[in-house]
């Protein structure tokens, strides 16, 4: 039989070139090993603050004291918060966080009630589903959306609603915000499948458009403007999917995301055209707006059902929500699986084990310290903070 040399094998080149491309995978498969290992030990978390409900006297055990939102204002120091218990709490950072200004050790948690560490509250009419704070307001101005579909807006130095908007035919609001290119501009998500544009000059809160992303009229269970100051809001329905729309040609989406299997709860723009969204198929998605592909898909916490939360802390490129076993979860943008978890009292506040977190929400401040702010279905608040590691070698 006729043996051919090596050099002229006719598939000796092809294996070559095989072996080349199997070590250039091992060695990509390697730097990102590495890459999720350092994102996965790059920040130590602590909890600082728990402000528990048991001791309001304001709170009574017939109404439910759930947290279902969680807001820092602009200025990154005041902290509203609100949900079941009809009533908007305001905190300073600094009351939620006394140590910092003591000589008491960082690493101890400190006990609070919410009689106690909050400057005041206000009554509301219904049953709080969200709010944000208004842009350019100086933090004086805060918008809410209720179970009632009734939109408004309160005055937090005089303590009294400014505005009042009732177009969504008493279905729920699950969602407002404000654009940042016009704060004047607001938007609101209901359970009637529509989201509608108003201009808060107007004391009638004049329509100025309406959008029925799902042919079905799903519900809209959320709304963000591009906080970055582009011309685009998203929108998540309870179609599984999210829509984007620019404003300055509202007629047809400029751009959909479909990849959840079910109601999307949470959209939150992490750049100009990188955004996060959150369902209740029990994950979180990273998308590329520019292509309507998904980037990377979050998996470990538990969602099938609640609202749950979903805040992103951009300088961090860390990703925050709530679950249904009670615990917090963060992620790093840069990785499939959780890179810190806590559990929250394993008892609902039944004793039952019934409880879950509810809200969360990032201060957007630092880069090498982060603060997180949690709200659970008992009412309990909590405030972690996180460090960047020193990195070594």
């Amino acid at each position: 039989m006729k043996n051919f040399p090596s050099k002229s094998h006719p598939c000796s080149h092809h294996h070559t070139q095989e072996s080349q491309n199997q070590d250039t995978r091992k060695q990509k498969e390697t730097i990102k090993e590495e890459e999720e290992e350092r994102a996965r030990c790059e920040w130590d978390f602590s909890l600082s603050t728990i402000v528990s409900s048991s001791n309001d006297n304001n709170s009574t055990a017939s109404i439910s004291d759930a947290l279902g939102v969680i807001e820092f204002d602009e200025t990154n120091s005041i902290i509203a918060t609100g949900g079941i218990a009809r009533k908007i709490r305001i905190y300073s950072l600094e009351s939620l966080l006394p140590h910092e200004s003591t000589s008491q050790d960082v690493h101890d948690t400190i006990f609070l009630d919410h009689a106690r560490a909050r400057h005041y509250y206000i009554c509301t009419p219904a049953k709080l589903s969200s709010f944000r704070w208004k842009p350019r307001s100086d933090g004086r101005v805060l918008g809410s959306g209720d179970y009632d579909g009734v939109v408004m807006e309160y005055n937090l130095e005089r303590r009294i609603p400014i505005f009042e908007r009732d177009e969504h035919g008493g279905r729920r609001v699950w969602s407002v915000d404000y654009s940042h290119c016009d704060p004047t501009m607001g938007a609101s998500g209901s359970d009637d499948g529509t989201m509608q544009m108003w201009d808060t000059r107007s004391d009638s809160g004049e329509c100025v458009a309406t959008v029925q992303p799902s042919a079905r009229r799903s519900a809209v269970c959320c709304v963000e403007f591009n906080p970055f100051g582009g011309p685009i809001v998203a929108i998540g329905c309870a179609d599984s999917k999210v829509h984007g729309y620019d404003l300055r040609m509202i007629a047809d989406p400029v751009f959909v995301l479909d990849g959840h299997r079910k109601t999307v709860t949470y959209i939150k723009f992490l750049d100009n055209a990188t955004l996060v969204s959150a369902s209740i198929d029990g994950c979180l998605k990273l998308w590329n707006s520019d292509n309507s592909n998904v980037i990377r898909t979050y998996h470990g916490h538990v969602n099938n059902r609640n609202f749950v939360g979903l805040s992103v802390w951009r300088n961090g490129g860390l990703l925050g929500c709530g679950s249904e076993n009670n615990k917090v979860f963060v992620y790093d943008k840069r990785w499939s699986e959780p890179v810190w978890v806590h559990e929250s009292s394993p008892m609902g506040k039944d004793g039952c084990g019934s409880g879950f977190v509810s809200s969360v929400c990032w201060r957007q401040v630092g880069e090498d310290q982060c603060t997180l702010v949690t709200g659970g279905s008992d009412g309990a608040l909590q405030v972690f903070r996180g460090k960047r590691k020193t990195r070594t070698g």
